[in-house]
């Protein structure tokens, strides 16, 4: 493949970061409120008494809302901030090294969001279809 046929598949490729990202940000949700899939932080949600109900929540807004494209660049500010948030008050103070604190998903999801934000959602996306892809924030 030479440069310009990569860079042409660059847009698509930009709707299915952020599809994946999406979906997998729901998952997280849909396991604190549905319990499904079962894990650990299964159900974990339904009391909303710890801060990790309250990111659920994002989890479950937001990640519908970027997997979709609709208002991706919202969502996914507030997604980032969100996620940069659960970084350092879960797993910053714990120890320096995310590979050690576990905080690695967060600083990712954090940082793919942040790139959403300025990206926008691509092509394959409701706000792409609505003529919105090139609003601002």
């Amino acid at each position: 493949m030479n440069a310009t046929t990569l860079h042409s598949w660059a847009p698509r490729s930009l709707s299915l970061l952020r599809i994946i990202v999406g979906l997998t940000f729901l998952e997280h949700g849909l396991q604190k409120f549905l319990g499904f899939p079962p894990g650990e932080h299964a159900g974990s949600g339904l009391a909303l008494d710890n801060l990790g109900a309250y990111a659920g929540i994002v989890e479950l807004i937001a990640g519908a809302l970027v997997a979709l494209g609709l208002f991706t660049r919202p969502a996914a500010f507030f997604a980032s901030g969100t996620m940069a948030v659960a970084y350092w008050y879960a797993h910053g103070s714990q120890n320096f090294f995310p590979v050690n604190n576990g905080g690695d998903a967060a600083i990712l999801y954090c940082f793919v969001f942040l790139y959403l934000v300025f990206a926008g959602p691509g092509p394959w996306s409701i706000d792409a279809m609505r003529g919105a892809r090139n609003d601002a924030v």
